[in-house]
């Protein structure tokens, strides 16, 4: 498996982020996205047409949380460069939510 590696800065840069609440909206967010997506290898064609509008949502209810994320690490002047770096790509994104889900579960063994 290839893993971006600016995905560990971008890890970094949330963990260090003062609001735990934001922050665990955040890795909640990323595991119900990952979830959803790994599901995706059993799905037929079918199963995946009629999911897409759930795991569209769960992505896109991801993006929003990083960006609320780092719009309160900006106002509170800690570094939010991590989102920048995440950039705009949403397949890029989408990646980062499983990155984030792995080492969440790595962590909690």
């Amino acid at each position: 498996m290839n893993t971006n590696p600016k995905f560990d800065v971008i890890y970094q840069g949330i963990e260090a982020a003062n609001d735990t609440d934001l922050k665990c909206q955040l890795y909640r967010r990323a595991m119900n996205y990952a979830l959803i997506r790994a599901e995706w290898y059993f799905l037929t064609q079918s199963e995946r047409l009629e999911n897409d509008p759930k795991r569209s949502a769960a992505h896109n209810a991801f993006i929003d949380a990083c960006n609320i994320l780092s719009r309160a690490m900006y106002r509170t002047k800690e570094d939010n460069s991590w989102r920048a770096k995440l950039g705009e790509d949403r397949k890029a994104i989408g990646d980062f939510a499983c990155y984030v889900a792995y080492r969440l579960g790595v962590m909690m063994r």
